[in-house]
């Protein structure tokens, strides 16, 4: 009799042994299997973010739409506007036409001496030695004074377009924003089409 109830007990813990271990392997295949289906929802998280990213670095920005510029009527061929009156204005062409003057003139200049540097050489007034320093010396020079004229050159057609931008009422307001431009900046740089702030690492008021 007690033998049988010994038996019975082992059985039964045995079976609850079994029961247990059964448990455990359902729970760790449970949580098994919400890790990988975390991870799938996790790995497809991820790969839509870096779609919608690249959507996004895609897409080209839009800009705001420029504030309309108030114009007068015409004057002496200026058209003026409700942020630059007309005297501003006349004052600002002749800057314009002083500055397309001088520039000219400095571009000119540069030309001629570059052309002069040619001409010496061909007619032997420069000596070239065995290590060419002074030949050398000449064709820095002259591509020095092109490249000066060539920008002289480049800002004259930047004046003809301020020119043109006062005649049509647009002068004086940013290319980009359609912001007015400070009158400070207008007046050192006469032909300028951006605020400072607009310019690649600028900084500043104007």
């Amino acid at each position: 009799m007690r033998l049988a109830k010994e038996r019975a007990k082992l059985k039964a813990q045995q079976q609850a042994e079994r029961l247990a271990l059964k448990v455990a392997k359902e729970k760790q295949r449970q949580e098994e299997k919400k890790a990988r289906e975390a991870a799938k929802a996790a790995k497809l998280a991820a790969r839509e973010a870096a779609r919608l990213a690249e959507i996004e670095a895609n897409r080209k920005p839009v800009a705001p739409p420029k504030p309309p510029i108030i114009k007068g009527v015409m004057q002496d061929g200026i058209t003026p506007t409700k942020e630059f009156n007309i005297e501003f204005l006349m004052s600002q062409r002749e800057l314009l036409i002083a500055e397309r003057r001088n520039l000219l003139g400095q571009a000119d200049q540069l030309e001629n001496e570059a052309n002069a540097i040619v001409e010496n050489s061909e007619m032997g007034d420069v000596q070239f030695d065995d290590e060419g320093g002074e030949g050398d010396t000449m064709v820095v020079e002259r591509e020095r004074d092109l490249t000066l004229s060539a920008s002289a050159r480049q800002t004259v057609e930047e004046i003809d377009e301020a020119l043109k931008r006062l005649e049509t009422g647009d002068y004086g307001y940013s290319s980009r924003s359609g912001l007015p431009i400070p009158r400070e900046r207008l007046k050192a740089i006469p032909w300028t089409t951006e605020l400072v702030v607009e310019r690649a690492g600028g900084i500043g008021s104007y």
